[in-house]
């Protein structure tokens, strides 16, 4: 490690306090204005001249807003007429009937592990606010929850989708590492399901019990009333048979399961596999469901199509915002990958003497920490390694790919959009932010790496 890497990681952590220091001082500046000024003064301050500065800020932000901006615009949407239609609460009525309070955040949770097995996490959640915010409400209403019913069943949906993101194919994060390692799908898969479910148990409902108390967090009202109006349903209007609020909510999901298997059981030549590839597109597939939702819940039961219109135009305004910040957290990340970070971290990662496993987790965890990519993370850590999996024939490469998507969700902080997203959609301070979704990963992360030395000491 050269005293260059030292310089850039000095820098890396020195802009992230900054960072901090901006937004939760007496300033009180606004993230996205806060984001681009450290992004300049990092870039500026790691050697970068000012015009690749200015491209990679750029670069960044219209990046992470072609992959999540137009899913999550889409989400919005059908969160919206999930809730005007009375459908987001007819499934929170079927969740809570019968069930007590304590087992709401494990119900939440095993709905986020079903959606999140092929779905991006930005995606599962903008999905899921309604129904948690729905349920959150109803709990606040009965006051059976102390502290913030929102970080109730808000953690454990965060845990389950976040881990399923990083550690379970056919997400992109764990099929790089298959590919690069040259791993078993099906063994990857089965280890993925086998050191995912303690991890959720831990990072989801447990961790929930535990800072639920300490918490007042509370959404924007603009946002809680888009997802989980106060208005009832006009007596006029049918009501939601259940089968349809579930199909209307679960129609995305099936389109991505859908690539999904084609992925898993089919060439990539075959016709099949291209017609899914298309309709499971985080994009493609938002889209479908809006389309279905519009005609379930909108034409079907006679609703005006300006009404309809007027709603998927309003659904858009509490998220400008969301969307503009989570942009910025992506040219700050790209800055960072610009100025060499990820390479000072490789070459720091180099010299430890640690096993294959260990190895991968630290790389992908310190790449994903530093550019604020859990992607970058996997790629980087696979790129590392794949000689030394190679060249060592007794590697479980199942494990090692686990261990890496486990360790690119370690520490999720500033310069991921998926820290913003959380932040701005419950209305949290940056330090609830840190106690909510930046421990969750990180725990997430270790019991990842704890799950998958063990599996390794028993089958050898």
């Amino acid at each position: 490690m050269t005293g260059h890497d030292t310089q850039l990681l000095i820098i890396t952590v020195c802009g992230i306090l900054l960072l901090i220091a901006l937004i939760t001082s007496k300033l009180h500046m606004h993230p996205l204005v806060a984001l681009l000024i450290v992004s300049v003064g990092v870039g500026l301050a790691s050697g970068l001249n000012l015009d690749k500065i200015a491209e990679s800020i750029e670069n960044g932000a219209g990046s992470t807003l072609g992959e999540t901006g137009l899913t999550v615009a889409l989400g919005a949407m059908l969160g919206k007429l999930l809730a005007d239609s009375g459908a987001s609460e007819r499934i929170a009525s079927v969740i809570l009937r019968g069930s007590g309070h304590k087992s709401l955040p494990w119900l939440m949770a095993l709905a986020a592990f079903i959606i999140g097995i092929p779905m991006f996490f930005e995606v599962g959640l903008i999905m899921l606010l309604p129904l948690i915010f729905t349920v959150a409400k109803k709990l606040e209403v009965h006051g059976s929850v102390k502290g913030s019913p929102y970080i109730a069943i808000g953690i454990p949906v965060i845990a389950a989708l976040a881990t399923m993101h990083g550690m379970v194919p056919p997400h992109p994060g764990p099929l790089i590492a298959i590919s690069a390692f040259h791993a078993n799908l099906s063994m990857t898969m089965i280890y993925g399901f086998i050191c995912a479910v303690p991890a959720v148990v831990l990072a989801g409902p447990i961790y929930s019990k535990f800072i639920t108390p300490t918490m007042t967090v509370k959404p924007d009202k603009d946002l809680l009333d888009q997802y989980s109006p106060q208005t009832e349903t006009n007596n006029d209007t049918p009501s939601i048979p259940i089968t349809t609020a579930f199909a209307a909510i679960l129609i995305p999901v099936l389109m991505m399961l859908l690539h999904a298997v084609a992925g898993t059981f089919f060439s990539e030549k075959s016709v099949f596999y291209k017609v899914a590839a298309f309709v499971g597109n985080p994009v493609i597939a938002m889209l479908i469901g809006v389309l279905a939702a519009i005609i379930m819940l909108g034409y079907a039961r006679g609703t005006n199509t300006k009404t309809i219109r007027d709603s998927l135009g309003t659904s858009l305004k509490p998220i400008a915002g969301i969307l503009l910040i989570i942009a910025g957290g992506g040219a700050f990340g790209e800055v960072l990958k610009d100025s060499g970070v990820g390479d000072a971290i490789v070459h720091l990662a180099s010299g430890f003497s640690l096993s294959a496993i260990t190895l991968g987790w630290v790389v992908a965890a310190l790449l994903s920490v530093s550019t604020g990519s859990a992607t970058v993370g996997i790629v980087g850590s696979t790129s590392l390694l794949a000689p030394l999996v190679a060249a060592d024939p007794s590697i479980n490469t199942a494990l090692l790919t686990v261990a890496v998507g486990s360790g690119s969700l370690f520490f999720n902080y500033a310069n991921h959009g998926g820290f913003w997203l959380v932040k701005e959609s419950f209305g949290m301070s940056m330090g609830e932010t840190f106690k909510t979704i930046t421990i969750v990963q990180s725990i997430v992360g270790l019991v990842g790496l704890a799950m998958t030395l063990l599996l390794n000491f028993i089958v050898g």
